[in-house]
């Protein structure tokens, strides 16, 4: 079976820090196979990286990994570092000016015993001639001991996720002020950086995108690096995974709207990056004193937390479920352990040459019945976290709202559309200013309501936040009740978000990019659906009786919304017509490049009426930044024959995605 990317990923980190040694074993990523840290296998050494290679490290090894690999120091390129005439160092940096001329003076000083330089991605000639003529002149040459082009520049998150760290791609690719210089660097950096991910997998792909723009020209750049590159096409490995580019723009609904899966929802509601989340908690002081504030940190690992490995792409009160489920197994069979252990010590007192196998047995399991019971209490406070969030914003109707728009259920009558989005929008209890402004991109991108009932919306949006905190006293129904003024940062927040919603509605006009309403949207489910809807959430509700903690009980009455319909994605749409080979889809319109064909052409024609193996390996790659809801919408044309990877240029949560669209403007 072929490895997964962040498999190989690893794999080639972990030749890396064997300073490139040929002869070390493949399978050195299983901890029990390396040979003991310090030894003349694994001897000690430094490793030097730069922030954007310590991105790439961090989610493959922690520290303690990395210590077993006989790394003592991991340091900062640009920070200041002590010398150790007699460690070896392992640099695995970007083949910049700036960084080459760092690396000169350290090897003009001398600080380590050898320098072994790994660059991330190609060293181009003249920097390398450039970096040459420094160590040259300072006397230096014989400290460079290796110079290697690792082709690593991506950061793999999972198995299946990985990102380019492009910040701001979105706006770089698609700002009015991009020079054709800037623009033509950017492909190439991609171009790169997709290059990285078919180096490291050792499998040439076939390509396809639509026609035209970015992802055409990345396409093709790849296209070339792969054939013109001297050893990639004698690859003995001749699986070959489908590389599908796209470009943000053909779908801007999905890393803008609400979302219903846990994984999803921490990256919009928490501060999550790399796999970090982090949040506050509230402690309550004994006496009613001020509640304290404690911050919590939690690194996530989706390949080997089993909860969240099979609980991130559920809907999230089936999340809060499992962990009650889950934990309360996890206690009962604890609290059996300890019994049992105590009457067995209890007999063994009273009775002489008792076999204890069975003690030896239920102590030796506790010790990991007790991770699984730690690793299922931080995620309770995690969905706590996230359901305080979802509760206090009343996410699940912006959710339903979008969900309809997005999927056209009101195709066929768009003034209750406009008036479903206005009831939501004027509603002052109802989400925050950036929930406001996400429904009403959404109502903009998936309908095709007239500019006049837009127009109609984004001014009452701007009315309800702008006279947050005004008290109507005359209006009993009001009761005296206040909102409290909108801050500072609300009010640069809608200044963005009304920017974003005029550069979407100039697109619009333009027909630059497509309504979804015009769009076909084929609809799958994970829950019951109709009657049965009905009898599931009163299921749910009975079960959230039996639950220890209160929070599956808070979760029914306020996110029942969220167990609904989901859809097929534009990207998953594409895909999965691609992979189907269906007639008059995609499969016809977009480019079929193939690396192996001499000259950079469009072989689709030369396809036509023949037959093609069926598509194993898919990697969906998305220009302009890529999200945790489109990721986890593409497992749903993943089969048990087949894999979908997904990468994009970054990953962007939707706020920060609709800042990027505030920026364009």
């Amino acid at each position: 079976m072929a490895l997964s990317l962040k498999s190989s990923q690893l794999r080639a980190v972990n030749r890396m820090l064997a300073f490139n040694d040929e002869s070390v074993e493949d399978d050195v990523d299983d901890e029990f196979k390396l040979p003991p840290a310090g030894s003349s296998h694994n001897q000690w050494k430094i490793l030097i990286y730069d922030v954007a290679c310590r991105s790439i490290i961090s989610p493959l090894l922690s520290v303690s990994q990395l210590r077993k690999r006989g790394v003592t120091l991991h340091l900062l390129l640009n920070s200041e570092r002590e010398p150790i005439p007699d460690v070896p160092a392992i640099y695995f940096i970007r083949p910049t000016k700036e960084n080459l001329a760092i690396v000169a003076q350290d090897c003009a000083k001398g600080l380590y015993a050898r320098t072994h330089l790994n660059f991330v991605t190609k060293l181009d000639r003249s920097l390398m001639e450039d970096f040459a003529r420094l160590v040259v002149q300072a006397g230096s040459l014989g400290n460079v001991a290796s110079v290697h082009d690792q082709y690593l520049d991506f950061t793999c998150l999972e198995q299946k996720l990985f990102s380019l760290s492009k910040k701001n791609s979105y706006v770089l690719y698609n700002s009015t002020t991009a020079t054709e210089q800037s623009m033509e660097h950017a492909m190439n950096e991609i171009a790169y950086g997709l290059f990285s991910v078919v180096a490291t997998r050792g499998q040439i792909p076939i390509i396809r995108c639509p026609k035209g723009g970015a992802p055409e020209m990345v396409a093709r750049k790849l296209n070339r690096m792969i054939a013109e590159h001297p050893t990639m096409l004698r690859s003995q490995n001749h699986s070959r995974p489908l590389l599908v580019i796209m470009d943000r723009n053909s779908d801007l609904v999905t890393p803008i709207q609400h979302t219903s899966t846990y994984q999803a929802l921490i990256d919009d509601v928490l501060k999550h990056n790399a796999n970090r989340v982090e949040f506050e908690v509230k402690v309550e002081q004994e006496g009613g004193g001020r509640p304290k504030i404690l911050e919590k940190k939690y690194d996530l690992d989706a390949d080997e937390d089993p909860f969240y490995k099979n609980h991130k792409f559920q809907p999230f009160p089936e999340a809060i479920e499992q962990n009650g489920v889950e934990l309360q197994d996890v206690t009962e069979r604890e609290q059996a352990i300890r019994s049992k252990t105590v009457a067995q010590q209890q007999v063994q007192q009273h009775t002489e040459g008792l076999d204890s196998s069975s003690l030896a047995t239920a102590v030796d399991s506790l010790p990991a019945l007790l991770d699984r019971k730690k690793q299922l209490e931080i995620h309770t406070s995690i969905l706590q976290a996230v359901m305080n969030q979802v509760a206090a914003r009343d996410v699940p109707q912006f959710y339903e709202l979008e969900s309809s728009l997005a999927t056209g259920a009101y195709k066929n009558d768009l003034p209750k559309a406009q008036k479903d989005v206005l009831a939501l929008v004027e509603d002052p209890t109802k989400g925050n200013v950036e929930d406001k402004l996400r429904l009403v991109i959404v109502y903009c991108l998936a309908t095709t309501a007239a500019s006049s009932d837009i127009d109609a919306v984004v001014e009452a949006l701007q009315q309800t936040l702008e006279t947050r905190g005004v008290t109507d006293k005359n209006t009993p129904s009001a009761g005296g009740a206040t909102h409290g003024l909108l801050t500072k940062e609300d009010r640069q927040k809608l200044a963005t978000g009304l920017q974003a919603i005029n550069y979407l509605r100039k697109l619009r006009s333009m027909r630059m990019i497509t309504t979804m309403a015009s769009s076909e949207f084929q609809e799958t489910t994970t829950t019951s659906s109709g009657g049965d809807s009905t009898d599931m959430l009163s299921s749910f509700m009975a079960r959230a009786t039996n639950q220890a903690s209160g929070l599956l009980a808070k979760a029914t009455d306020k996110v029942s919304s969220m167990l609904v319909k989901i859809h097929k994605h534009r990207a998953t749409q594409v895909v999965e017509n691609l992979c189907e080979m269906k007639p008059n889809s995609e499969d016809e319109e977009y480019l079929y490049l193939d690396p192996k064909v001499k000259g950079d052409v469009d072989v689709t024609n030369m396809l036509r009426g023949m037959a093609r193996a069926p598509v194993r390996d898919v990697i969906a790659f998305m220009i302009g930044g890529g999200c945790y809801a489109e990721y986890q919408n593409l497992q749903m044309v993943a089969t048990e024959g087949r894999t979908v990877s997904y990468g994009s240029t970054e990953l962007v949560y939707p706020c920060e995605f609709l800042a990027q669209l505030g920026q364009v403007s």
